[in-house]
């Protein structure tokens, strides 16, 4: 597929883990699953942006911590070829309900939910890009690595 006409996103997401569940983000009609997060406005730091998106879609304060990884990906959405740049943090957002409740979005279009930090587990919620179903737990013990 060729990309030389597509976009580059700057994203920025967030790895928001309790009670040995990991909070994913998807479109409210199902499908593939994401980290938390969401694209980062020109003049906005990563963290600033994932602070702001997820006041936006869940109507939550948050922190967004340590630095954890840059992933890039590339993918076919619509017909459409994506590129993205994802600069992943730790995320702690104090208010949130802890599993196994669905916590609410704030915005109509997304779902978000909890789920198991195992591989079978993340593997079955589709999560996208999938390279972070095993990248994700070295992550949080060796950060500021670059994945795709």
């Amino acid at each position: 597929m060729p990309y030389e006409n597509a976009n580059i996103e700057t994203i920025a997401r967030g790895v928001c883990l309790r009670a040995g569940h990991l909070l994913l983000c998807l479109p409210a009609k199902g499908g593939r699953s994401y980290l938390p997060g969401g694209h980062i406005e020109f003049g906005e730091t990563g963290r600033r942006a994932l602070v702001r998106e997820i006041k936006e879609e869940l109507g939550l304060d948050a922190t967004a911590g340590d630095f954890l990884a840059v992933s890039e990906d590339t993918f076919e959405q619509n017909g459409e070829p994506h590129c993205e740049i994802n600069l992943i943090y730790r995320l702690d957002i104090p208010d949130l309900p802890p599993p196994p409740a669905a916590p609410a979005a704030a915005e109509g279009w997304i779902a978000f939910r909890w789920v198991p930090f195992d591989a079978p587990s993340l593997t079955a919620a589709n999560l996208l890009p999938a390279h972070l179903v095993r990248d994700l737990p070295r992550l949080l013990d060796t950060p500021g690595q670059l994945l795709g």
